[in-house]
């Protein structure tokens, strides 16, 4: 029988009659987690105001070393705080591809609990 464990992203309809699509495995839901973590703002979600990492109000910030630095503290806080079994390795604000529109942040993490390890990233365009 397979397990369910949360909401996958992108949000999808469900191929097996649940209203969305939903994640199987602990590394997929790991991730999934993270994405929604990282991209709803602080305030978007009912009855916890604190939940998010505010990345969207840097998009039209310059972009310069103090914006990168406070991308990057919005992430550690969010992580340490919704996250705390994830470790960020490495974390990227890649000015090669900005656009005129946004920033692209890479993320790379090992999540660690008693029995599991898992390493993986997640690309965001800001």
């Amino acid at each position: 029988m397979e397990k369910n464990i949360n909401i996958n992203f992108p949000f999808r309809d469900s191929k097996k009659g649940y209203f969305v699509d939903l994640t199987t495995t602990d590394a997929k839901a790991i991730k999934a987690d993270l994405i929604h973590l990282l991209l709803t703002n602080k305030g978007e979600r009912l009855y916890l105001p604190e939940f998010g990492a505010n990345l969207r109000k840097y998009l039209f910030n310059p972009y310069d070393e103090i914006t990168k630095q406070d991308i990057r503290d919005e992430i550690d806080e969010a992580v340490k705080t919704y996250i705390p079994n994830l470790v960020v390795t490495k974390l990227e604000i890649d000015q090669s591809t900005r656009s005129e529109y946004g920033v692209v942040v890479r993320l790379d993490y090992v999540v660690t609990t008693d029995v599991y390890e898992s390493a993986d990233f997640v690309i965001i365009n800001l």
